[in-house]
């Protein structure tokens, strides 16, 4: 046999055990073996190693969706996944852009897959049609941990989006850190809601389930219901999910009848761990969630370039507004806009090092030079270390508002804003003044059978806002459709009031 892959020695380890069950049916971690195999067959074409060859890859989170990236690996190429949810336009710039010359797709999306790999020059494979070959046994090339595993895109929220080159080494040291801090075990069974194009749900639920011999329970697009009802049924033992999801998961529990609503409670209450990440949890979905299911959300705080770095304990005391302290093996450091170690409980940039930090952006080595400073990752997001924990004040291009010669957190307005009685959900943004630099401006969603006016708001905001350093005069609204919040982003909410 050639030299495996750790994650691949674990899964043979485990063999019989269920690693999979999807929408296609319930996998053993053999068959994933297996299946992967075949992947790699029909990605090699003949070939005896990919050799750091990217393949772009898309499918619904699933059995072929794991089957494909272990296959990719399996062959010796690097996995690029594709988001379900982007157009094809979208899904061309990342296959460019990766100089992808495979296309890996399910036969569900074929028909628009097809006509972007020819018009990128790639080879198109179908999951189906590799899945369809013969078991190969070994012919299959040697691994080599310092290889690149992974290009995963950046949104491009304030660019276009970027590839995040992760080696397998990388990868790794992202999975052994959280199944360390959240001591993932074989019993463990997790339900994945999230897409699979982001490091959330390819590492830190797929690959941290698989990787302990857990079992990961994928479905094929988030329902509130339907999860509620896996819930329910008290198998699952963690869940992980950002706040939009609790969010609605909360709206569907109170829409819900008492029965149900007794026993999604019932089976919540049995789950050993609940998570929350990329995105700021506000402190009324926290409390919320806690008086309906028992649970006080974990939060932790990561990015696609160095994984998950900070998070609050699995045991002991979690704090609203704070994302806790360093994973194992990560290190940290908060300094100000010269480097220098920021004085203590002073705002500053977040700076990450350690094994899980990228190796760099792909075929941008001036944005890769620019993002480290003495072998420190440059997170751009603003924190505030209070004892032992991290608070995150926001990232400084557009959660930092300066404002008459201070430097104010928009996340910190948004928590005092939410609890309004009229405010169903809201999102603050500066936007430019003359006399004072920037203006606070906050786009709301009302709550049923409630209305607020600018005015009304400036009112009830001016005391509450004042330490803050916020003038109700530089306070302005905006209203939103329901539902809107999660489909704009702050720059586009700043256009609203432009």
């Amino acid at each position: 046999m050639p030299v495996e892959l750790t994650v691949f020695s674990r899964a043979r380890a485990h063999g019989g055990r269920t690693a999979i069950v999807a929408a296609e049916g319930t996998f053993t971690y053999a068959e994933l073996l297996a299946s992967a195999e075949r992947m790699a067959t029909a990605l090699l074409g003949g070939t005896a190693d990919l050799g750091g060859a990217r393949v772009a890859f898309l499918a619904p989170p699933g059995f072929a969706w794991v089957a494909a990236q272990w296959g990719i690996w399996r062959a010796g190429g690097v996995a690029v996944p594709l988001a379900v949810s982007h157009p094809p336009p979208e899904h061309e710039y990342v296959i460019r852009d990766a100089g992808a010359g495979i296309v890996l797709g399910h036969p569900e999306f074929a028909d628009s897959l097809g006509p972007v790999a020819a018009a990128c020059g790639a080879r198109l494979v179908t999951t189906s049609e590799a899945l369809g070959l013969a078991a190969v046994g070994s012919r299959l090339p040697a691994a080599d941990d310092a290889r690149p595993a992974m290009i995963i895109y950046t949104s491009g929220t304030t660019g276009r989006p970027k590839g995040v080159v992760l080696t397998h080494a990388n990868l790794a040291a992202q999975i052994t850190s959280l199944v360390t801090a959240w001591e993932w075990r074989l019993e463990d069974r997790i339900l994945l809601v999230l897409p699979l194009h982001h490091v959330h749900g390819i590492v830190n639920v797929v690959a941290c389930a698989l990787w302990s011999g857990a079992t990961c329970e994928m479905a094929p697009r988030f329902d509130p219901v339907d999860t509620w009802a896996r819930i329910g049924r008290g198998r699952l033992t963690l869940f992980m999910a950002v706040p939009t999801v609790y969010h609605r998961l909360i709206a569907a529990w109170d829409a819900a009848s008492p029965d149900h609503r007794r026993a999604w409670s019932a089976g919540a209450r049995g789950l050993r761990l609940m998570v929350s990440g990329s995105a700021a949890l506000p402190v009324t979905t926290l409390e919320r969630w806690r008086a309906i299911t028992g649970h006080t959300l974990l939060e932790r705080y990561g990015m696609t370039e160095i994984g998950m770095a900070l998070s609050q304990p699995l045991h002991g005391e979690r704090r609203p507004g704070c994302v806790g302290g360093p994973l194992p093996d990560v290190a940290v450091r908060v300094v100000d806009e010269h480097g220098a170690p920021a004085a203590p409980g002073a705002p500053g940039e977040l700076e990450v090092r350690g094994p899980a930090v990228f190796t760099q952006y792909w075929h941008r080595p001036d944005e890769t030079a620019a993002a480290f400073r003495e072998g420190w990752f440059r997170t751009g997001d603003v924190a505030v270390r209070d004892g032992d924990d991290y608070r995150l004040l926001g990232r400084t291009s557009v959660d930092i508002i300066k404002t008459g010669g201070y430097k104010v957190s928009a996340l910190e307005i948004e928590e005092v804003l939410r609890s309004h009685p009229a405010i169903a959900e809201c999102a603050v943004v500066g936007v430019d003044d003359p006399a004072w630099g920037q203006r606070v401006a906050v786009a709301v969603e009302m709550r049923e059978g409630h209305t607020l006016t600018p005015e009304a708001l400036q009112q009830w905001a001016g005391a509450r806002l004042a330490p803050y350093k916020v003038p109700r005069s530089l306070l302005v609204m905006a209203r939103l459709p329901r539902n809107a919040m999660g489909k704009v982003t702050k720059p586009e909410l700043a256009a609203l009031f432009s």
